[in-house]
């Protein structure tokens, strides 16, 4: 992994992207504008390893550019299964922000990528800094923890 310095174009792709993302679609414009200096840009080689299935979620990440691979390790019988396949504008560990949970699956660059990510701790800060964003992403959460354990 290695942090890249984002073009103004990489910004206005994060813009749109995050748009997408459940969590920051109530933000307006000028709200989107304040969370894009707390977002890293990442660039990861063919068959590197972004995060591991079992550690503990401390980002978020959307994908810019190239291919990754989600798969979880069957514990009993000892092999990975592939799940999906991640492409520009997909994302993943979104639950990390709020919960500082063990990671369901790992996740491996297919090609080279490029990813966003926003830390735990940038995350949280923000929230501190914009309240009813913060009530919004409470609400979020507490509706897809409900939908989640009624699946």
């Amino acid at each position: 992994m290695v942090k890249i310095s984002p073009s103004p174009d990489d910004l206005a792709t994060l813009s749109r992207l995050l748009r997408k993302v459940e969590f920051f679609s109530p933000l307006s414009v000028g709200q989107i504008d304040k969370v894009l200096p707390f977002i890293l840009f990442y660039g990861y080689k063919k068959g590197e390893r972004v995060v591991r299935q079992g550690e503990i979620g401390d980002a978020f990440y959307i994908v810019q550019d190239g291919q990754l691979e989600v798969s979880i390790k069957k514990w009993v019988l000892g092999f990975s299964k592939k799940m999906a396949v991640l492409k520009a504008g997909d994302f993943f560990g979104e639950m990390a922000l709020l919960e500082r949970t063990p990671r369901g699956a790992t996740v491996r660059a297919l090609t080279p990528s490029k990813l966003f990510a926003l830390t735990c701790n940038d995350f949280s800060y923000f929230l501190k800094e914009n309240p009813a964003f913060a009530d919004a992403v409470r609400k979020l959460a507490a509706r897809r923890k409900f939908e989640d354990s009624h699946r």
